[in-house]
C-alpha cells in the first residue's frame, strides 16, 4: 500500500495545451505547505520529455523546465493534460512512463493527463477521475479502468484528478498525510478555501442547471444513466411511480420539451462527445448511444446538429496517433 505522506518528491509532466489552472493549483499547494511550515517538506520540476517548456493551452509556459531524464529522483510523476491530449500521448512518453512504474515512482494525473497513463496501460483494474467531459469517451475506450466520478481518486499507487481546482483539493490530501489536518487547514487559510470534510469530493458527470422538482431530477439522472439502452417515458414513470402524463408535463412545465425530446438530446450530445473524443468507430459511437440503426443515428445527427456523424468524426480526429502497445 502506498504510504502518500512519503510522496515528497513530485514532478510535473507538462504536455502540450496543458490546462494551467490545473497545474498550478497542485503546484501551488505545495509552495504553500513549505512556506506555512518555513521549511522544505516538499520539492518539484516541471519535465518535458526534452526540457523544452510545453506551451499550455493559455499560452503561457512554466520555467524551469527540465528534461524527464534528468530530473533526479521522484517520488510522484503527475502528467498535466489539456486540450487536444490524443496528440500528445506518444509512444516515447508511454514507454517512459513504464519505466518510471517499474522503478517504483508513484504515477498520476492532471485533467486529461489520465489518458495518456490509460494509453500507457498504466491504469488498468485501477479507479480513476477525469474531466467529466472526456467521461464519456474514455469509459467507452477503457473498460478495464474503473472510472469514478469524483474530483480525485488515489488508489495504490496511481493518484488521478479531474483538474480545474480540484488537484489543490488532492494536494490538501497529501499535505495531510504528511503534516496532518491543521498543516491542511493552514495551506487552506492561505488560499481562502473553505476545507469542509467530503474527500473524495463527489462529482456529477456533467454540470447542469438546478431541476426545481424532485421528480425531474430524478428522471433527468435515469436518462443519463440509460444512454446505451434508453428507457421508454413509460418505463420511466413506472420507476418513478408517477403516470407517463404527469412526466409529460413536468417536463413541458420546467424544461419546455417533451421526456422523449429531451432524453434523445442526451444520447446525441452524448454521441458528439464520442465522435469528438474516442476513435470509436461511427457505427460504435451510435450502438454506445442506443441507435440500434446506423441510418436512425446520422439521420438523428444530422437533423440535430446540422451535419452527419461521418463529418464530425473527420473533422475532430484528423489523423490521430496510433495507440504504443504494451
Amino acid at each position: 500500500m502506498l504510504d502518500t505522506a512519503s510522496l515528497t518528491r513530485i514532478g510535473f509532466l507538462t504536455l502540450p495545451n496543458h490546462s494551467m489552472i490545473a497545474c498550478a493549483n497542485a503546484l501551488e499547494a505545495l509552495r504553500m505547505a513549505n512556506y506555512v511550515t518555513e521549511g522544505e517538506l516538499y520539492s518539484w520540476r516541471i519535465v518535458t520529455m526534452d526540457g523544452t517548456p510545453a506551451v499550455a493551452s493559455n499560452g503561457l509556459s512554466l520555467s524551469p523546465t527540465h528534461a524527464l531524464a534528468e530530473a533526479g529522483p521522484l517520488d510522484l510523476l503527475l502528467v498535466c493534460g489539456g486540450t487536444d491530449v490524443r496528440h500528445a500521448a506518444t509512444p516515447a512518453i508511454a514507454d517512459a512512463l513504464r519505466r518510471l512504474a517499474r522503478r517504483g515512482v508513484a504515477l498520476g494525473a492532471l485533467c486529461t493527463g489520465s489518458f495518456v497513463l490509460a494509453e500507457a496501460r498504466l491504469l488498468d483494474f485501477y479507479r480513476c477521475a477525469v474531466h467529466w467531459e472526456n467521461l464519456p469517451a474514455l469509459r467507452e475506450e477503457f473498460p478495464r479502468i474503473t472510472f469514478v466520478e469524483e474530483a480525485f481518486a488515489i488508489d495504490r499507487d496511481r493518484l488521478t484528478c479531474t483538474g480545474g481546482v480540484a488537484p489543490l483539493e488532492m494536494m490538501l490530501t497529501l499535505i495531510e498525510a504528511k503534516g496532518g489536518r491543521a498543516l491542511a487547514d493552514k495551506v487552506s487559510e492561505q488560499f481562502i478555501v473553505d476545507r469542509a470534510p467530503r474527500r473524495p469530493e463527489k462529482v456529477v458527470a456533467r454540470p447542469r442547471p438546478l431541476l426545481p422538482d424532485p421528480t425531474l431530477a430524478r428522471a433527468v439522472r435515469l436518462m443519463e444513466a440509460a444512454i446505451e439502452q434508453p428507457l421508454g417515458v413509460s418505463g420511466i414513470a413506472n420507476r418513478l411511480g408517477v403516470s407517463a402524463r404527469q412526466l409529460e408535463r413536468l417536463f413541458q412545465r420546467h424544461l419546455g420539451v417533451a421526456p422523449a425530446a429531451y432524453q434523445l438530446r442526451l444520447r446525441l450530445e452524448r454521441a458528439r462527445e464520442l465522435l469528438r473524443l474516442s476513435p470509436l468507430p461511427v457505427t460504435d459511437v451510435g450502438l454506445a448511444c442506443g441507435f440500434q440503426s446506423a441510418a436512425h443515428f446520422s439521420t438523428a445527427y444530422a437533423r440535430h446538429f446540422g451535419r452527419p456523424p461521418s463529418r464530425e468524426r473527420r473533422e475532430a480526429l484528423p489523423a490521430a496517433p496510433a495507440r504504443p502497445g504494451g
